[in-house]
């Protein structure tokens, strides 16, 4: 089940729904249910049961779909799922090999512990978003694919093999990055929370369409060029060990995002290194969950 947040071509009203099974097709959430007439993303992942999930599940599945309000996908504008964020976004640092080998100069073969770091995410872009590039300040801008889990209820100090128990659901996450502002002020903060330098979509798809273990391809591509392809089966540290090390000392929430780390093929990984100008595209793809596409302004 893909879940996502829309508008109308013909209308500035934002709207929840969830993907018909031939994805031709948006199904109106408060068309199934009044009681899933949800005002954000995050409320939908406080209230929804299981037993709701099962009924959005067999709608989306539905080959009949006359007595709800459905949108054509070409008259509809897909929105990131969310406009912010209720904490900084976690993410993990060079999670996977390949990614760790383009930047390091000197590798430890027996690398343990994941690297954990945090995003402001403001000013977060949905699918065909614009990137502000800030160059005034920024002369390296670079993109990141990246599997993102989003927490579905309040854990702590989770056990591996319950993790999937806390997850809602996983969407594509760009980390676009300031190169140079991560070397001036010596850590990646800054360089990685400029307002827009987060884009997520363009679905939620939610756990039980995705059960793990899975293998997803994972790639980019600027201006059609291929750019980072890989697979997340080659993650360092899998997502259910990433939660449960986390949790151990922080409580997560409904809603926290947990970005799993980004495979080589980026901008500063080229020898010149190739960033990104304005009018450039942006294409992040994620196997089962979709593309998201953005542009620099």
């Amino acid at each position: 089940m893909k879940l996502l947040k829309f508008i109308s071509k013909n209308s500035k009203q934002e709207n929840l729904g969830i993907l018909s099974k031939c994805e031709k097709f948006v199904i109106e959430l408060k068309s199934i249910d009044s009681a899933f007439n949800f005002h954000s993303t995050l409320e939908l992942i406080e209230t929804l049961s299981e037993k709701d999930i099962l009924k959005l599940n067999k709608v989306s599945t539905s080959n009949s779909l006359e007595k709800y309000t459905i949108f054509p996908v070409e008259n509809i504008i897909i929105l990131s799922p969310f406009k912010s964020t209720k904490h900084d976004i976690i993410c993990a640092g060079f999670n996977y090999m390949d990614h760790l080998k383009e930047i390091k100069k000197s590798i430890d073969n027996n690398k343990k512990n994941t690297i954990y770091f945090s995003k402001r995410a403001t000013y977060i872009l949905g699918p065909e978003d614009y990137i502000i590039p800030h160059f005034d300040i920024n002369d390296s801008l670079d993109y990141e694919v990246e599997l993102a889990v989003i927490i579905g209820k309040k854990g702590f100090q989770i056990q591996e093999e319950n993790v999937e128990d806390y997850i809602f659901g996983y969407t594509i996450m760009n980390d676009i990055s300031s190169r140079n502002l991560q070397g001036k002020y010596r850590q990646w903060y800054i360089g990685k929370s400029l307002d827009s330098f987060t884009s997520l979509g363009p679905f939620i798809v939610h756990k039980s369409s995705l059960p793990m273990p899975f293998n997803l391809e994972i790639s980019s591509s600027l201006n059609g060029e291929l750019r980072q392809k890989s697979n997340t089966e080659n993650m360092i540290t899998p997502i259910n060990k990433m939660i449960s090390e986390l949790s151990q000392g922080i409580t997560l929430e409904p809603g926290d995002i947990i970005a799993t780390g980004t495979c080589s093929g980026v901008g500063v990984g080229f020898n010149p290194p190739k960033y990104m100008h304005s009018g450039d595209k942006i294409e992040c793809f994620i196997e089962r969950i979709g593309n998201l596409i953005n542009i620099v302004k």
